[in-house]
């Protein structure tokens, strides 16, 4: 009697199992009978016959056999019954995809598939490499779908279920070719848009070049855009774009000039970009994202006729200016104020090697002449008094701003430099461009400072009147030239204000005008566009980078000479602290 309860109980559980009467979710086998799956006789020796998956699914199971990665399956499991367990788990408890407890709903995709996929020795090497579960989920779509969202790209969504192909193939989901079609599921409006852009038309008549979704987000790296560690936040966007901008294997192709990323980086934006700066345009911000357009379109947003909208984003009332010249780089070949800005840069470029040269050269003369004698030509006391306090307080404030100014200013030309690092630490381009504000402030509070001391005290009046330039100005250079030549006998005997500090001083005065000048037309660069022409703002951005250079050369190998290397100061003046020449008692 007991034997006969046990074979019956054990019979109603297969039978309630089996129509799913146990499971709290609807089995999608449920109302089949056990020969649907288990096909031949109930009673034949041995119990029911192992299922059979495709006498039911003949459809998907083509696809399996068909497809790269159900063969691979197929040879792992053996048998198609076997691959769909490994996916779809035990046939008595198959629950719908759409069903959240489902093996092969969204939520669970990512374990379903990862039973493989996380394994490096159960996937090719190509791919264990780049870890696909893991790296999965630290995307926008995994990040996403662990917080239970059902309606996040998973595997399948992307990938395919049955039909899984690689992207090498043409007929695969993620193939170069069907990527816009695949995203285009859930990314409706992009994609439309994206269709209409110049890189889609391209697409569209196979071109292998044009990029698609996945080269501008990534794939398994997908992020937020406003996310750093995303391929088109603002601060990488450039970056991403130049990958096709600046291969010049597409650039021949397809006729495209191959300076387009260089001449972006060489401008004020690209520079201020390299640096840190997420206020300033980038490629996206004048281009667009998804309906990049020819600028020969009327609905581009560089359209000479929509140029001035856009530009007006960040320059109110600006745009009409900038449609004149060129935005890529101020020395573009063509557009207004180009040809004026190259000229004053060619004459630079000649002028300051000839200049520093010329300074070398005068100071190299003077050294070997003075080594060689071993005595001193100086008559000044060292106790006579060479500045005052607030002459030493000038000069101090001066130096501060200078060094300040030189600094954060070649930062941002040179941004990728180890020496602009301290910058990037520090907050980059916001915290380069508030010193360099400040340093100019200080600058510029320094020559007010010094023109009332020259003109409203006896001590300045009597200072100005000194450095004055005089007829001897101009021949006491060419007899020290000829005295350190061994061309003359007699050393010139020179005023405590010479050619020599003359020079100096008077380049200082013309090259701070120029520097304050400039700069406070690319400070007020609003005000500027709205009231000159756009080569002013072009030339302006020209000489003040040039004259920097040439005063930060001049400091180096004039003044660095005289107050340091001279030997007749050796190893330095120290009247910038002391006010005297000699050194201070210890």
């Amino acid at each position: 009697m007991r034997l006969r309860n046990k074979i019956f109980f054990v019979t109603a559980l297969s039978i309630f199992s089996c129509f799913g009467f146990f499971s709290a979710h609807a089995n999608v086998h449920e109302g089949l009978e056990c020969n649907a799956c288990h096909l031949g006789e109930k009673a034949k020796e041995g119990g029911m016959p192992p299922a059979n998956c495709v006498s039911c699914h003949e459809e998907v199971g083509n696809l399996l056999k068909n497809s790269p990665h159900g063969q691979a399956f197929m040879a792992r499991f053996k048998t198609p019954t076997a691959s769909c367990l490994a996916c779809h788990g035990d046939p008595h408890e198959i629950l719908s995809h759409q069903d959240p407890n489902s093996k092969t709903s969204r939520v669970n995709q990512p374990a379903t598939c990862g039973a493989c996929h996380e394994h490096p020795s159960e996937i090719p090497p190509h791919l264990a490499k780049r870890m696909p579960i893991k790296s999965y989920f630290i995307t926008v779509h995994g990040e996403t779908v662990r917080k239970g969202n059902l309606n996040a790209a998973s595997c399948a969504d992307c990938h395919g279920s049955h039909d899984i192909r690689p992207p090498g193939d043409p007929a695969s989901r993620i193939s170069h070719g069907q990527i816009v079609t695949t995203c285009g599921q859930c990314h409706q409006e992009e994609a439309k848009t994206f269709g209409s852009s110049v890189h889609g038309l391209a697409l569209t008549h196979g071109m292998r070049e044009a990029p698609t979704c996945t080269d501008c987000h990534g794939e398994h790296t997908i992020r937020f855009p406003e996310e750093i560690a995303s391929s088109v936040w603002k601060g990488a966007i450039t970056k991403t774009c130049s990958g096709c901008h600046s291969s010049e294997k597409i650039a021949a192709k397809f006729g495209l000039p191959i300076d387009r990323v260089q001449t972006f980086l060489d401008s004020f934006h690209g520079l201020a970009g390299q640096f840190g700066d997420l206020k300033v345009a980038n490629c996206a911000s004048c281009h667009g994202w998804h309906d990049v357009l020819p600028s020969s379109d009327p609905n581009s947003r560089i359209h000479p006729q929509n140029i001035s909208q856009t530009c007006g984003q960040c320059h109110p009332h600006a745009g009409v200016v900038l449609t004149s010249g060129k935005i890529h780089t101020s020395l573009s070949k063509k557009g207004e104020g180009s040809s004026i800005a190259g000229i004053i840069r060619s004459i630079y470029l000649i002028l300051i090697p000839l200049l520093i040269a010329a300074m070398f050269l005068h100071n190299l003369a003077d050294f070997l002449r003075k080594a060689l004698a071993r005595t001193s030509s100086v008559s000044i006391h060292e106790d006579e008094i060479l500045l005052t306090s607030s002459e030493r307080l000038q000069h101090g404030g001066l130096v501060l701003s200078f060094v300040l100014l030189a600094y954060s200013g070649f930062a941002l030309e040179y941004a990728n430099a180890w020496w602009a690092l301290p910058f990037q630490l520090l907050g980059g381009e916001e915290t380069r461009r508030n010193i360099h504000r400040v340093a100019a402030f200080i600058f510029i509070l320094v020559s007010f400072f010094h023109i009332w001391y020259l003109f409203l005290t006896k001590e300045g009046r009597t200072r100005f009147r000194a450095i004055l330039p005089e007829r001897r100005d101009l021949s006491d250079p060419f007899k020290m030239i000829l005295f350190n030549l061994g061309l003359r006998r007699e050393r010139p005997i020179l005023k405590r204000f010479s050619y020599i500090e003359k020079a100096e001083y008077w380049a200082l005065v013309w090259g701070s005008m120029i520097m304050v000048l400039t700069g406070a037309l690319l400070f007020f660069h609003n005000f500027a566009l709205t009231t000159f022409p756009l080569w002013v703002i072009e030339v302006s951005r020209v000489i003040h980078f040039l004259e920097a250079v040439l005063a930060t050369l001049a400091i180096v190998v004039w003044h660095f000479y005289w107050v340091l290397f001279d030997p007749d100061v050796y190893p330095m003046n120290w009247a910038w602290l002391t006010g005297r020449k000699k050194r201070p008692p210890k």
